[in-house]
């Protein structure tokens, strides 16, 4: 895969929607004011505001890696008051770098391999 796509799973604390939501969206004008390689970053919230998933690809794992840095400050002040349990997912082969890297801000990376889909390679 030429791209880098991940899923990230949070849970919302109870009674914090408000602020979460207002955070997220710092997140999204970080992301579109400073990312160069970001292809992808969608927000979803589960229906009663408990749970909520992004789905993320960037051009390259160094759009992955240009991302984090601009969004640092501001994911850690959404964990610290706002979200628990961090899950990221990661879409076909990743380096050892980004498998450290999510040590550091996610508890772990669940891989997933390609194996097959309409075309030769995944289509984002």
């Amino acid at each position: 895969m030429s791209h880098c796509e991940l899923r990230a799973q949070m849970t919302i604390r109870p009674g914090r929607l408000q602020g979460f939501t207002a955070q997220a969206a710092e997140l999204m004008r970080l992301t579109r004011e400073l990312d160069t390689h970001t292809l992808r970053y969608d927000w979803f919230v589960s229906e009663d505001g408990t749970k909520c998933e992004v789905h993320e690809a960037y051009d390259s794992e160094e759009g992955l890696f240009e991302h984090n840095e601009h969004v640092m400050a501001a994911r850690a002040t959404l964990f610290r008051d706002f979200a628990d349990g961090h899950h990221m997912t990661a879409y076909g082969d990743v380096s050892q770098r980004l498998v450290e890297l999510s040590k550091v801000h996610a508890g772990g990376l669940e891989l997933q391999a390609f194996l097959f889909g309409l075309q030769p390679e995944p289509a984002i």
